[in-house]
């Protein structure tokens, strides 16, 4: 089984996460992956393994990369995509910023766990 190492501890913004993962995940590769959610899904394409034999990401302190990736990042990335001449949905991430606001909606790190569950070859050990 292929093992990779996620170092939470060093982890303490979107940046640092995507900076981990460029280094881990994607270390073979002639291109650095950018803190993208969609960049992420094309990664894991190139590493997964197969339900069967799947590949192992353990992710190491991740109550760290939680906080760091918790509410006030993901506000902060959900206001990023409210730019008026940027190419994304305001309107949905608009309502999306809103319910993060009160407490509730999806943070940012959950989202990067969501990413990782739809390659059913990848399991993620979380410590």
């Amino acid at each position: 089984m292929t093992t990779y190492r996620i170092d939470g501890a060093r982890v303490d913004s979107i940046a640092a996460l995507y900076e981990q993962l460029d280094a881990v995940l994607n270390a073979d590769a002639d291109w650095t992956l950018g803190p993208s959610l969609d960049g992420l899904d094309d990664v894991l394409y190139g590493i997964d393994g197969t339900p069967e034999e799947p590949t192992l990401v353990v992710w190491t302190d991740h109550a760290h990369s939680r906080a760091a990736l918790g509410r006030d990042a993901t506000v902060r990335w959900l206001r990023s995509k409210l730019d008026p001449d940027g190419p994304f949905d305001r309107s949905r991430f608009a309502r999306e910023l809103d319910e993060v606001e009160r407490g509730g909606g999806v943070l940012y790190v959950d989202r990067v766990l969501e990413v990782f569950a739809d390659h059913p070859g990848i399991r993620v050990d979380l410590a």
